[in-house]
């Protein structure tokens, strides 16, 4: 069964992800956390910022600009959120993956527990 979408990497899902579990709007330090918090392994600030643009340009993310703060010196931040299609994707990589768990033979299954 061939699917049509826009691939996404791993590192391009863990975002996705992320930016759905996350309670509010969110923004790439919060993100970047999150990221750490879940998967026990460390992630670069940049690469979550360029990985956030990258998945609005395919329409998976939108974002809005907030308001400048003093903490942050005048600048802004921009919040994420996970748009419709973005969540069509997610749910099209569980579908895939959840399939293919399915067809790991029991055996293998057995010896690995």
């Amino acid at each position: 069964m061939l699917m049509t979408r826009t691939y996404l990497g791993e590192f391009e899902e863990l975002v996705l992800l992320t930016v759905a579990i996350l309670p509010e709007p969110a923004y790439g330090a919060t993100i970047t956390l999150e990221i750490e918090k879940q998967t026990g392994r460390s992630a670069d600030f940049s690469t979550v910022h360029t990985t956030l643009k990258r998945l609005e340009e395919k329409g998976f993310l939108s974002s809005v600009m907030g308001g400048a703060t003093a903490q942050r010196g005048g600048r802004r931040k921009r919040f994420f959120a996970l748009t419709v299609a973005g969540y069509q994707a997610m749910e099209q990589i569980q579908k895939v993956r959840e399939r293919y768990w399915s067809l790991i033979p029991k055996i293998i299954q057995l010896k690995n527990t």
